[in-house]
């Protein structure tokens, strides 16, 4: 974006006077000003007794309230986890459940896992201790899995609600039902493990959220407001659309670095891969600059970051230098990176739509919500006046979708039905959804789920294989594999895919003639091999380092395969606690393709005479991803691990199969021919 191509307007906010100042004094005291300074202090009997008043609040709180900190603070301090009882509290990212919880324990002066703690998928650092337990929308669910009651908890806080994530929206819909049962049976032991069940408390809380939608939701539930924006954000729009808006960020970053006045900058992209690639050409841009301009340090988070690189965000920046956050729309609501004055909205945003008809997903870069984009620009007045850019003119502003389309009707409901049959919810097409997805798309869930075997004919949870399904932290059909992998005694090798699948790992330089999931095994092999010869040198640091330089050299993503090898000792943990045996097929991979071939039946595409292929489930004529190692080879058949539309239909993830192990390892869906 070229410099003076830019208009300003104001974003009104109540400038706060008495904005704290660093003092010297104690890191305590420092906290302590530091809370008292909060809008939400002033608030804290006023909100104990709506709570105290009101089983069900709607709590709007602006960016930088303090809400999603103190309110938890306030309940503990006001008696609500007496008896053993716990605050929980959900966040739609892991990441913001684990620096929360983080923040709250060094406020609370206490070990992160006692009075306060997180849990997310394979990661739970709670105790029998905890008080204060952060988690995702999609812990608290599994959570109730075992304790459909959820009688351990005496309030339970939704965060960020207007994200409206999937899990979200159903956890909406499930605490309305449990709290009502754990009315009409107060004070009777019906819990877990013989817990006192008493009345459930539920807040509904977010920094941008429409409360009417919620009030009414829950019969006419009180709402309670929080003021929070302390400093004014100057706004500035572009006089012409932007054709690169990805060249415009980077030459909005250095505009600001050169321009503007000391203060980190927070750069809204879409994915993982654009913003490694904006890390790498400020890493480039610098190598050109004068050395007292190169005072720049770009830092990345995404979702499948590794979590320890994530909390690099977090740290302030060396003495003299500026940070530059590329991140995606985690960063708009559901986590606050200190220091940050300036942002830059790329205005748009990454959104998965998935169609029940095709089976297909569309991964496209669409147009934010003029929500979000208040957000995004409520990010630069945390600490001080701030300036936010937006990469588009003002007019298409207000040209914007008021709010985000709710995940639940864009997206596979085959996860989400498992879960509520689990939960012991078979009239999935009757449930009180806030927003009822489609009944075409529950009714193809159904379906897909009943060929993976997960319910029976009349759609009850089937037993065994549902109920394992339903465990596993995954989607039914990973979950699906990993159970026929049990029988095919090929169980290692199928956790190592379904890790690398979830980390969505690089591969080059292993490639192997089967395809992409016996190329992701050799990327995990050999690495395991090359550590296993370092026996000596196993410190944890050690490890990281060496694995850094082994990514390095065979061009291999670290963080993502740091991040499968996590995800790996986590499903593995699950299935040993399932009672599998973790085998391997060792060399045999004649033996693993078939059960690849046997787990994913429902994703398989065969080739046709221009060699295109048709997905034989829904009948799409698609293309092999050029990323797949199976582009040029163009095998007969193949099973795939991901349909999508971007510029073409696309499947990837591929493995080489026989045609004719369809019939014979899913005869229930392909009929042999006479």
């Amino acid at each position: 974006m070229a410099q003076g191509e830019l208009k300003s307007s104001v974003l009104n906010r109540k400038r706060n006077p008495k904005s704290p100042v660093a003092s010297r004094s104690s890191k305590k005291q420092k906290i302590a000003e530091h809370r008292k300074s909060l809008p939400i202090a002033s608030e804290e009997e006023r909100l104990i007794e709506a709570v105290q008043k009101n089983d069900i609040l709607i709590i709007v709180g602006e960016t930088g309230s303090g809400k999603t900190t103190q309110l938890p603070q306030f309940l503990f301090n006001a008696g609500f986890c007496r008896e053993g009882k716990m605050v929980g509290i959900t966040q739609p990212r892991r990441i913001a459940a684990l620096t929360i919880a983080k923040r709250v324990a060094e406020e609370c002066d206490v070990p992160l896992g006692q009075k306060v703690g997180y849990s997310v998928r394979f990661d739970d650092t709670t105790s029998s201790s905890t008080r204060l337990k952060y988690m995702t929308d999609g812990f608290l669910l599994r959570e109730a899995l075992v304790d459909r009651l959820l009688s351990r908890y005496s309030v339970i806080i939704i965060d960020e609600a207007h994200e409206r994530t999937v899990h979200t929206d159903v956890l909406l819909a499930l605490l309305k039902k449990v709290q009502r049962e754990r009315s009409e049976i107060g004070g009777v032991l019906r819990g877990c493990q013989g817990r006192k069940v008493s009345p459930l408390k539920l807040i509904i809380m977010s920094a941008s959220l429409d409360a009417r939608v919620f009030c009414d939701y829950y019969g006419g539930a009180k709402d309670f407001h929080v003021e929070g924006r302390q400093f004014d954000v100057d706004i500035f729009y572009t006089v012409h659309p932007q054709t690169d808006y990805v060249d415009a960020a980077l030459n909005t970053i250095f505009q600001i670095h050169s321009e503007e006045e000391e203060g980190d900058i927070l750069v809204f992209l879409t994915g993982q891969e654009e913003i490694e690639s904006v890390e790498r050409l400020v890493q480039e841009k610098l190598k050109h600059l004068p050395e007292d301009e190169r005072k720049l340090l770009p830092l990345a988070i995404f979702s499948a970051l590794p979590s320890e690189q994530q909390m690099r965000v977090f740290a302030p920046a060396p003495i003299g230098f500026r940070k530059v956050v590329l991140a995606t729309n985690i960063a708009e609501t559901s986590i606050t990176i200190p220091g940050i004055r300036y942002v830059v909205d790329s205005g748009v945003v990454k959104a998965r739509t998935y169609d029940p008809n095709k089976g297909m997903e569309t991964l496209d870069v669409v147009p934010v919500s003029k929500a979000q984009a208040i957000q995004r620009s409520g990010r630069a007045g945390r600490d001080g006046y701030g300036k936010s850019f937006h990469l588009y003119p003002e007019r298409d502003f207000w040209k914007l979708e008021d709010s985000t389309k709710p995940e639940i009707k864009r997206c596979n409901l085959s996860n989400v039905i498992l879960q509520l049959k689990a939960l012991g919810i078979d009239d999935i097409l009757g449930f009180d959804f806030i927003d009822k997805p489609s009944r075409y798309a529950i009714v193809k869930a159904l379906a897909e789920l009943h060929l993976l075997g997960a319910l029976t004919d009349d759609c009850k949870l089937a037993k065994p294989a549902g109920e394992q399904m339903a465990r596993l932290p995954l989607e039914p059909v990973y979950s699906r594999a990993l159970i026929l992998a049990n029988q095919f005694n090929c169980l290692e090798e199928m956790l190592i895919i379904v890790a690398m699948l979830s980390a969505r790992t690089s591969r080059n330089h292993f490639v192997s003639v089967e395809g992409d999931h016996l190329t992701y095994l050799s990327v995990y092999r050999e690495l395991d091999e090359f550590l296993e010869e370092r026996k000596a040198e196993k410190s944890e640091a050690k490890v990281e380092k060496i694995m850094r330089k082994w990514c390095k050299v065979n061009f291999v993503n670290s963080r993502s395969l740091k991040h499968a090898r996590d995800i790996y000792r986590q499903i593995r943990g699950n299935v040993e606690q399932m009672g599998f045996n973790v085998s391997s097929c060792g060399n045999d991979m004649l033996e693993y393709r078939r059960c690849i071939a046997a787990s994913f039946f429902l994703k398989a595409a065969q080739r046709q005479m221009d060699g295109t292929y048709r997905a034989l489930e829904s009948g799409e004529i698609v293309h092999i991803h050029p990323s797949s190692v199976l582009f040029r080879s163009k095998p007969e058949c193949v099973i795939f691990d991901e349909l999508m539309q971007t510029s073409q239909k696309y499947i990837n993830n591929l493995t080489r199969i026989d045609p004719l192990w369809l019939a014979e390892l899913a005869p229930h869906h392909y009929k042999t021919e006479e």
